[in-house]
């Protein structure tokens, strides 16, 4: 078993719980309320932006110019790609210039993008990769699993094409052979502290989803919120 499968099958009960979300299950049956993509779409463009600066930390980590090259690359086009079907997105959503400048991310999306921070200013290279795959991996699984989903609303059914796509499955499968290679010539210590990297990234996935879903808040917002009813 490669120790990327072997980080897949430690996290089980976690994917099908993401393969399976309501938020997910909302976007392929077309029935997710827009207002509730629309605050996803918020919170997303707001991760993607870090998670591209995860992306050159990692570049600068590497001692092969090669694996450099390819992180820098990934750090362009993935933000790049996505963030400008985010934009679409937004346009159709309606999300406004000001709505993005006042923008506050929401407690599971600040803590997740301080995890690959974490991850960038202290690890390895072979935990940065570890911190960053989940993401890749999920959105791809994602892709495939409901690529021949036909979403009535057509927001939905071009998010879910965008990770079927060929070129977003052939990044996520370099991605995961790039940890595998890594992980070749790291010891039992080391290995374990990736291994807990991939752990923490994939339970801040399956949150990123639960965040959308109900509209998380900080607490002080809602004890606001609570008092002036």
């Amino acid at each position: 078993m490669r120790f990327s499968e072997s980080l897949r099958e430690s996290t089980k009960q976690s994917w099908e719980l993401s393969l399976n979300h309501p938020f997910v299950q909302g976007i392929v049956n077309g029935d997710l309320p827009l207002e509730t993509f629309k605050n996803y779409i918020m919170q997303d463009i707001y991760y993607l932006k870090h998670y591209g600066k995860v992306h050159a930390f990692a570049a600068a980590h590497a001692d092969d110019f090669h694996v450099s090259a390819q992180l820098a690359e990934k750090a362009k086009y993935t933000a790049e790609a996505e963030l400008t079907v985010h934009k679409e997105h937004a346009k159709i959503l309606k999300i406004t210039d000001e709505e993005l400048e006042n923008f506050r991310p929401a407690p599971t999306v600040y803590a997740y993008t301080s995890h690959l921070y974490r991850a960038a200013l202290s690890g390895s290279l072979g935990q940065i990769v570890s911190a960053m795959l989940p993401c890749y991996w999920l959105y791809a699984d994602i892709g495939l699993k409901y690529r021949d989903a036909k979403p009535e609303e057509k927001i939905y059914q071009n998010w879910l094409n965008m990770y079927a796509d060929d070129w977003f499955q052939e990044s996520t499968q370099e991605m995961i052979d790039l940890l595998d290679e890594l992980v070749e010539k790291a010891g039992e210590a080391e290995k374990e502290k990736i291994k807990n990297q991939f752990i923490i990234a994939k339970e801040y996935e399956l949150a990123f989803w639960e965040m959308s879903y109900t509209f998380e808040t900080w607490l002080s917002e809602k004890v606001k919120e609570a008092r002036s009813k």
